[in-house]
């Protein structure tokens, strides 16, 4: 069976609760979601706002204070807020990833210690980390302990140990200046076979949060080599229904998954930065037309807050002094303005009550972009 851009479309905003919002609890949610990109403090919050029926950002600030959900670098060497019971067996399964991307840079390896001597230092810093500490109080630690200046040992540890951002406080739970903690059950470091099972198990809830999906969509996902990809994927294989994608692609989904008609109406939607549904796919055509693609995702990586218009990119939002800003790359029609402007009013009242300003640093990205048309929303 073939499937279509907006077939694709479709399962994909149905799993990651964009077609409808839900009622569940938060922490729930984000391991529904598998987890939720969270290198900005506010994107979590703007992520389940999105998708949640009544949702409370309190309940959010309390689930990271209790650490039933918890904040670390994880998918894509970026930070993640994942449930505290999945974080174990999604850090032994990024392990392989993170260990190489981080012991085997020159940032590291200017300490002369080695992949030995960085594993080694994890226990006592885990301990050190019992409390939480501010970054520079673990690069003073270590360079006293080692007798010379690690900052590169932290560097690599707090992203490739099981270390924890410990909350900050507000408007958005973790600040600018982050804290860092330890893993309340810290896994151990991974063997082959061990990492592998883990890499199946993140490979399962991938499909069911983003499906239906291809090898490479997953290496994307994980930021994983190829081999590591389809070596998940095979693992799995015999639980796995087959799809021929629009460009010919074999497709990989769970029996059941929900695949709604592709006619299915996809409401407006105001995307956080980096949310995962833009980030997650090699083909981000299910979601960004490909012409809006480098206009969304900018130099250096950043991915702009976006409005998503019958299930699709349609252009970009920030806050301003009056409400909403929305650009449109493209001419929408009055009920599609109408629908923006509901959402804008709510998140606008969402944000009153925690940082009217979020994301404004970003706005140099705004120079230059085309516009069909920009209102300010509500009005």
């Amino acid at each position: 069976m073939a499937m279509t851009v907006r077939a694709l479309n479709r399962a994909t905003l149905a799993r990651q609760l964009l077609l409808e919002r839900a009622s569940l609890d938060v922490v729930d949610a984000v391991g529904r979601l598998v987890a939720l990109q969270a290198q900005h403090p506010a994107s979590p919050y703007v992520a389940l706002w999105n998708r949640l029926d009544g949702f409370d950002p309190a309940d959010l600030d309390a689930a990271f204070a209790e650490r039933a959900l918890v904040k670390a670098t994880l998918m894509r060497i970026t930070l993640h807020a994942v449930p505290a019971a999945d974080y174990p067996r999604w850090q032994q399964a990024m392990q392989p990833t993170l260990r190489a991307s981080r012991l085997n840079d020159p940032r590291f390896r200017v300490t002369g210690l080695g992949h030995a001597g960085a594993e080694a230092a994890i226990p006592d810093l885990l301990e050190f980390l019992a409390t939480p500490r501010s970054g520079p109080e673990c690069e003073a630690w270590l360079t006293e302990r080692h007798g010379a200046p690690m900052k590169g040992l932290w560097w690599a540890l707090r992203q490739f140990g099981p270390v924890q951002h410990a909350p900050t406080g507000a408007p958005w739970s973790f600040g600018v200046r982050p804290a860092y903690v330890a893993a309340a059950d810290p896994p151990a470091i991974a063997d082959d076979d061990t990492a592998a099972a883990a890499l199946a198990a993140l490979f399962r809830r991938y499909v069911a949060a983003f499906g239906p999906v291809t090898m490479p969509d997953f290496a994307q996902f994980a930021l994983l080599r190829r081999p590591q990809s389809r070596a998940a994927v095979d693992a799995v294989a015999d639980e796995l229904s087959r799809f021929e994608g629009p460009d010919g692609s074999v497709l990989c989904d769970l029996p059941g998954a929900p695949r709604p008609d592709e006619d299915v109406p996809a409401p407006p939607r105001l995307l956080a930065m980096w949310d995962s549904v833009l980030l997650v796919h090699a083909d981000r055509g299910r979601v960004i037309p490909p012409e809006y693609r480098k206009l969304i995702t900018r130099s250096n990586g950043d991915t702009l807050p976006t409005l998503l218009v019958d299930g699709f990119v349609a252009g970009v939002w920030r806050p301003v002094d009056d409400g909403i800003e929305a650009t449109a790359f493209r001419p929408l029609t009055d009920a599609e303005w109408d629908g923006l402007a509901k959402e804008a009013a709510a998140l606008s009242a969402l944000l009153a009550e925690r940082d009217p300003t979020v994301y404004r640093r970003y706005d140099r990205w705004w120079a230059g972009l085309p516009a069909a048309e920009v209102r300010v929303l509500p009005r």
